[in-house]
């Protein structure tokens, strides 16, 4: 079966500027533009997710399927599966991306043995990689899905089971050997069940253990295979567990350190995660890379008036436009780059739904791109920040940070001063952001 023709439109979406009012053109994303001495294309780096796209039915928690797509349906599973790959591929060309994400088994079926799906898997990826071969896009990361099926409902790796947690690996091992295959340039780990549900059946310290030794093991077998990319942990606080151990980038940071991680192991932020967390997604970046492990973002978005993980399209400027302007301080994605891990809402039935949802949130992010470039070239916002600390470039003050003074020294000389208290200038501050967005 082949669904090559599930979209009408056969030529690529292109860029058309401000005056267009085609929802299937471009009015800020335009590719090989130059921003900040980087092609747009290459600053933005945004990937298709798979399984929202082209694997979710439509359900939510009081509904089931609502978009009845043809490569759902049959009783041939790899068929079904080869069929969605025509389809995705399609998809990436008409969008004109330069990358694409998944989780094992939306790519191929569940098999009823581990041995089963690893052989589906590489059926898959051997049509992934013939794909490739005359496609622009690339893989820009790989991971296993462990939290869908019954037997991950207390955890993969943190599970009391023991070979429940081998069963994991050796799911994992497949997952990276085919992304590895592909050339991805990352192996994201997002731990679904790796939490508690009560604490009353739950020994914390164990289960952390254990997710210590499995993220050691995949480190160790990342260098054995050669894989180049970094290991991403995607953070999130809750959902479908009570407390999941990766909650934010704090508490990953904090369990990378304890298990001698930090080398080899980033994060991969989404903004949904941040707000559950009670956190921004330009918290969450800014600390990402105050503490060096910044990887890559699921650009998405949830919604303030519900409490749980609603996977919308990004479409706030002034949100991306914060987020950048503190990547962009930074030098940007290394490996990283936009992951669309977002879905269409369940009334959108239509194919071209899927093209417009993306073709709109990519345009949102290229705005965001060039507004943050704006502010950074007129220091809007670093002129003031630097301002702020300008007190702590005295050669005193840094003195007092390189350990050149102890705790008496500071104390005697605090006795001859008498601070007073500056402005924070917030209101000031939120006006010159809605001068560039």
């Amino acid at each position: 079966m082949s669904l090559q023709s599930f979209f009408d439109r056969k030529t690529p979406v292109a860029y058309e500027g401000l005056d267009s009012r085609d929802p299937l053109a471009f009015r800020f994303y335009d590719k090989d533009r130059m921003v900040m001495g980087k092609r747009m294309e290459d600053h933005l780096r945004f990937s298709i997710a798979y399984w929202h796209s082209f694997t979710w039915p439509g359900g939510d928690p009081f509904g089931g399927e609502t978009f009845n797509r043809p490569w759902m349906h049959g009783d041939d599973a790899l068929s079904l599966a080869k069929a969605k790959a025509d389809v995705a591929f399609e998809m990436f060309r008409l969008l004109d991306v330069p990358f694409f994400a998944f989780h094992d088994v939306d790519v191929a079926p569940e098999g009823a043995t581990l041995s089963e799906s690893i052989d589906n898997l590489t059926a898959i990826t051997d049509i992934f990689a013939e794909k490739m071969e005359s496609a622009k896009v690339r893989l820009l990361w790989g991971t296993a899905n462990l939290f869908s099926n019954r037997r991950y409902m207390a955890g993969a790796a943190t599970n009391p089971d023991p070979e429940v947690f081998a069963y994991a690996v050796g799911q994992v091992k497949a997952a990276i050997d085919a992304t590895h295959r592909l050339g991805g340039a990352n192996y994201v780990c997002w731990g679904g069940r790796e939490g508690y549900e009560t604490l009353l059946n739950t020994d914390m310290k164990r289960e952390l253990d254990q997710l210590g030794r499995f993220m050691a093991m995949l480190v160790d077998y990342k260098h054995k295979i050669g894989f180049a990319g970094p290991i991403l942990i995607e953070p999130k606080p809750k959902e479908p567990t009570k407390h999941q151990y990766d909650f934010d980038v704090a508490t990953v940071y904090a369990f990378l350190q304890k298990y001698d991680l930090l080398a080899d192991v980033k994060v991969n932020i989404e903004q949904n995660h941040a707000i559950l967390a009670g956190h921004s997604l330009e918290h969450e970046i800014k600390l990402a890379f105050a503490n060096g492990i910044f990887g890559s973002l699921d650009i998405n978005r949830g919604d303030d008036l519900l409490g749980w993980d609603t996977d919308q399209f990004a479409m706030d400027v002034k949100e991306i436009a914060l987020a950048f302007h503190e990547m962009l301080k930074h030098g940007g994605f290394t490996t990283g780059g936009l992951n669309f891990d977002a879905k269409i809402r369940r009334q959108s039935i239509d194919p071209d739904d899927l093209l417009i949802a993306h073709v709109a949130s990519m345009d949102a992010c290229a705005r965001g791109l060039l507004a943050a470039e704006a502010m950074l070239s007129d220091e809007a916002l670093t002129g003031p920040l630097t301002a702020r600390y300008a007190g702590w470039e005295a050669a005193e003050a840094k003195a007092i940070l390189a350990g050149k003074r102890s705790f008496e020294d500071v104390a005697e000389a605090a006795l001859t001063l008498n601070p007073q208290p500056r402005s924070g200038r917030q209101e000031y501050l939120e006006g010159v952001i809605n001068r560039y967005v």
